[in-house]
């Protein structure tokens, strides 16, 4: 947005700005007062980061990882919806708006565990895009979504303005890898075992995969998050790990603090 003067004038006050992917799901409902409690818990924790420094605040970066249909985009949404409830604009992404094109797949193996590991997120269009917009001091825009997943229709010149105190909350599988670690002030890891990531996310992707969901989900995703595990070791990172195994009763089982 901008002025008659064409200077960048921030987002209302308590928005949450969402990415104009289709891939998108909607804010869950409440399931539970145990669930709406704990991410009040995790809010404050967000909003209590530089609470000290002079000014409305500076910019955050959260980021929302863990196994495939661990609940990371809901968790997001109910995330984001706190913090804006207490005036703090809110820009809502997902890493999955950040792939490689689907045309060109031909040049690198992406059906493989280790291929989608190794090849199907572009991170440098996300951090050029997304992640370093956000992390400037200054006046600054970016793009929340690079290439809609679904209809590859590109929206990496769709921006948005990033106000002063924003607090973008991106979630996504392998959020913190090397490449882009190190952008977060804030890491959450949504805790679920191998087989509920493969019986949830076949369920889930049905509609598109039909009976090749569940090896889909077995094969390719779930090996790609064992070689992530392996190789990155990103739970020792977390500022809080959620056992999100049942949705209406998640309990925190890392450390709260650090």
């Amino acid at each position: 947005m901008t002025n008659e003067r064409g200077e960048v004038r921030d987002a209302p006050r308590g928005v949450v700005q969402e990415s104009a992917s289709t891939w998108r799901q909607p804010l869950p409902p409440s399931l539970s007062a145990e669930r709406d409690a704990l991410v009040q818990e995790v809010a404050g924790r967000v909003l209590a980061l530089g609470a000290a420094a002079p000014g409305p605040g500076r910019r955050l970066l959260v980021g929302v990882d863990g196994f495939t249909a661990a609940g990371k985009t809901s968790f997001g949404h109910e995330l984001a919806q706190r913090i804006s409830a207490t005036g703090r604009p809110v820009l809502r992404a997902t890493l999955d708006d950040f792939k490689k094109p689907w045309r060109d797949r031909h040049l690198y193996d992406r059906e493989s565990g280790e291929g989608y590991y190794r090849n199907a997120y572009d991170y440098e269009s996300a951090k050029r895009l997304l992640l370093d917009p956000c992390r400037s001091e200054g006046p600054a825009r970016c793009a929340l979504c690079g290439i809609d997943p679904l209809t590859q229709e590109d929206h990496s010149a769709d921006t948005v303005p990033v106000p002063a105190d924003a607090v973008l909350i991106v979630d996504g599988v392998f959020a913190f890898r090397p490449e882009i670690n190190d952008y977060w002030d804030f890491r959450v890891w949504l805790d679920v075992d191998g087989e509920t990531s493969v019986r949830r996310g076949a369920a889930r992707d049905q509609d598109w995969a039909g009976s090749d969901a569940e090896s889909i989900h077995r094969d390719r995703y779930l090996v790609a998050e064992r070689i992530y595990l392996d190789e990155v070791r990103p739970l020792p990172m977390m500022d809080v790990v959620i056992d999100n195994s049942d949705f209406a009763r998640p309990r925190v089982v890392g450390p709260r603090g650090r």
